[in-house]
């Protein structure tokens, strides 16, 4: 137990520049107070107090802006940045090194029994705002931009961006890391091909006027 929080302060260390210390991580990051809560609230679930564990999660709720279901199952390493806003179900799975960023929802569709929530595979990071919904898979080492919608699996190694969800490749192989402010468009990215198309047809067009005269 120890041993993991200390992962998680070295994790948090790691991924947030502003961090000074991590006395400072402990004491003053909701991301991190959530995520040490759920690990308790988990504890009391498999132990079948799920009073006990929905107060925890609830209080946590309440003091952090962070709504971890204690169902949820969460990985190593995983760090939660500013946090205020996120939402994760009670049959998520998280793997290891996720990086999660605020108002993020890890939820269901409203139609799915069992399993219905998404499963995220080690070193994926969402980013601000995005909505990962349904019993999907996001894939290892996958970036879901800020802002997307993702409703359908994603391959490992994937970019998403968009709404809704949009996989951008590079040859199959991991993309670099993604730039949450210059995000690709891929509705503009379609309007600006109709466009040139149309563009294209004018000058047919043109061309063949200028034939007749």
């Amino acid at each position: 137990m120890f041993d993991s929080f200390k992962e998680d302060i070295k994790s948090f260390m790691e991924h947030d520049p502003a961090a000074r210390s991590p006395i400072e991580i402990v004491l003053l990051y909701p991301g991190f107070k959530a995520l040490q809560s759920h690990k308790r609230a988990k504890w009391f679930l498999d132990h079948k107090m799920p009073f006990i564990a929905r107060y925890i999660s609830q209080r946590s709720a309440h003091k952090t802006g962070i709504e971890i279901h204690p169902g949820a199952t969460i990985g190593r390493r995983v760090c939660i940045d500013h946090g205020n806003g996120i939402v994760i179900g009670e049959t998520t799975e998280i793997g290891d090194d996720v990086m999660i960023y605020q108002g993020v929802t890890l939820g269901g569709t409203g139609k799915d029994v069992g399993k219905r929530h998404p499963t995220i595979e080690s070193g994926v990071m969402i980013g601000s705002g995005a909505k990962v919904l349904g019993p999907i898979t996001i894939g290892r080492n996958a970036k879901v931009a800020a802002g997307a919608v993702v409703v359908k699996d994603v391959e490992p190694n994937c970019t998403v961006v968009g709404v809704p969800g949009e996989v951008v490749r590079i040859d199959g192989e991991r993309v670099d890391d993604l730039d949450q402010i210059n995000i690709p468009d891929p509705l503009m990215n379609l309007i600006k091909e109709n466009q040139a198309e149309i563009n294209s047809l004018k000058e047919e067009v043109k061309e063949l006027k200028e034939k007749l005269k």
